[in-house]
């Protein structure tokens, strides 16, 4: 299996499956189909925060299916902060907020990884405050 620390252009050959079991072994769930469920959740919901050419870099960086259910969901007008967005996809998959908080962290640490630094801290930019975190980075204070 491809190293996630590997540039994109060296990991377009990890599959659908190995991104699951990847998420499943780092969110600690009990069977892939949990982990396949988290995935599908957090991919659909980033793909309504998420527009531009970051959208369409990262969808580049996804196995074929991940990268579908990012990009067919309509961008919204107005970004959710970070904790709107754990509180979102809270009330979509009927979790408490906490659980929502460690599915989201979950996909999105190996969502950013697959990514690349460059392409996540660009993300990162174009999102309201409190994402960083939910990609697994410090969240840097922005100058005033």
């Amino acid at each position: 299996m491809p190293s996630l620390r590997e540039p994109a252009s060296a990991r377009t050959g990890m599959t659908f499956h190995e991104m699951l079991e990847r998420i499943r072994y780092e969110g600690a769930y009990p069977t892939l189909q949990r982990a396949e469920h988290v995935t599908r959740a957090v991919l659909e919901a980033i793909g309504r925060q998420l527009a531009g050419a970051e959208r369409d870099e990262l969808a580049a960086c996804l196995p074929p299916e991940a990268a579908r259910l990012l990009t067919r969901q309509v961008p919204h007008p107005h970004h959710l902060t970070g904790w709107g967005f754990v509180k979102d996809l809270a009330t979509r998959t009927g979790t408490a907020p906490a659980v929502a908080r460690w599915d989201t962290g979950t996909v999105l640490s190996v969502v950013g990884r697959l990514a690349g630094d460059g392409l996540t801290s660009r993300i990162i930019g174009q999102l309201p405050d409190g994402y960083a975190l939910l990609f697994g980075r410090a969240q840097l204070v922005r100058a005033a």
